[in-house]
């Protein structure tokens, strides 16, 4: 049952997971084991196959969705405190920026590999960030930018927590964004794309 969760999550096929689901749970698999051998693991392996070029966006997104959903019939039944996420990340996209699209494939990817996120959007202000961190005590800050002009925002955005929240990594993606601009402005990291941000958000954490 294990392996039809894995694989139906690996075919976006969101009404096999969720049947194999109940069937496991009815057949005496904890929760826990079922979120971890068969959800995320599931997610790990997307993750795998995207960055060897074996799996595409959209097939990516259908396979988050049904991670998701599948993973909405279990989290339920947990224990308090039974399921410990890998780290909490505040994401968005700076200030002056509206473009979302890779910043959403990143958040949904991070939630379906089994962190906790705070997607704070678009157009997202120094100070936005900065309560943010405040509030929601993360490990991690992801910024994202798709327009050259936007990356003095990103900058400035790096700049402040690493003074105000030191203790916070930073880590950066977009368009325009290199590894290069990303240790010029002392980001913890840059991402290229969903499933490399995965693995760097792994990195940093650990």
């Amino acid at each position: 049952m294990l392996d039809q969760i894995f694989q139906g999550v690996l075919d976006g096929e969101t009404p096999i997971v969720q049947a194999e689901i109940k069937k496991a749970l009815e057949g005496g698999i904890s929760p826990l084991e079922i979120i971890n051998e068969g959800l995320i693991k599931a997610m790990d392996e997307v993750g795998r196959r995207m960055k060897n070029g074996d799996m595409f966006m959209p097939e990516v997104l259908v396979a988050a969705e049904t991670m998701k959903q599948g993973l909405a019939l279990v989290k339920p039944l947990l224990e308090e405190g039974s399921y410990q996420s890998l780290g909490k990340v505040v994401i968005g996209t700076v200030a002056g920026d509206l473009h979302d699209i890779g910043k959403n494939l990143v958040a949904m990817l991070l939630e379906s590999s089994g962190f906790e996120v705070i997607d704070l959007g678009v157009d997202v202000s120094l100070e936005q960030f900065l309560a943010a961190v405040e509030e929601h005590k993360p490990q991690l800050v992801g910024l994202s930018a798709l327009l050259t002009t936007t990356m003095a925002s990103m900058r400035d955005t790096v700049k402040a927590l690493s003074e105000k929240a030191p203790g916070v990594k930073t880590m950066v993606g977009g368009a325009p964004v290199n590894q290069e601009f990303a240790r010029e402005i002392g980001a913890g990291g840059y991402a290229p794309d969903g499933a490399a941000a995965v693995e760097l958000a792994k990195s940093l954490i650990d």
